[in-house]
């Protein structure tokens, strides 16, 4: 009597088992498809990212910049910087030198891309960037922004600025390099 009873609860289990696999399948059957990912719907693709190559008359022009600095700036200071869309240094602290946009029309070069110069050695700092403006409504255009060292200029640091879908745009910026 004990067996038969064993029995019928394991033949019980396999068929609640089989009818849950079973009821599970068809519901899981029966799901909508998944979305697409946020990133497939993106309008544009994602050019390449890359730095404009180094004339000899701006490493020539950095060079003479970080001799003119006595010292470097103390640890736990930064230096900062507004930069507009066309390039131009709007605000700053003393220890950036200059800012420019590469022109867009040259070989190598693309819209969106900047340099910030300063006046000692930024390629193994921290650096801190956001699409901003300092106009007095203080609502800056959509769009991401990605900084980096300056490629063979080690007193300069490298800004793209791309549009919502990715690609390559003019932008205004906040950036800030922390010592």
């Amino acid at each position: 009597m004990a067996t038969f009873v064993r029995r019928k609860a394991t033949a019980v289990a396999l068929g609640v088992l089989t009818l849950t696999l079973a009821g599970g399948g068809i519901a899981a059957a029966a799901q909508p498809p998944a979305k697409a990912p946020i990133e497939a719907a993106q309008p544009a693709a994602r050019q390449p990212g890359h730095q404009p190559p180094v004339t000899a008359a701006e490493s020539r022009k950095a060079k003479a910049e970080m001799l003119a600095t006595l010292a470097a700036p103390a640890p736990g200071t930064v230096a900062w910087a507004v930069v507009s869309s066309n390039g131009t240094l709007l605000q700053h602290s003393a220890n950036v030198t200059g800012a420019f946009r590469f022109a867009s029309n040259l070989p190598g070069q693309f819209a969106g891309q900047y340099q910030v110069t300063l006046n000692y050695a930024a390629n193994l700092k921290a650096y801190n960037a956001t699409i901003g403006t300092n106009d007095q409504n203080n609502v800056p255009p959509g769009g991401e922004i990605f900084v980096a060292p300056r490629y063979l200029i080690s007193s300069a640091v490298f800004v793209q600025t791309r549009n919502s879908s990715g690609g390559f745009a003019d932008r205004p910026f906040h950036i800030i390099i922390a010592n």
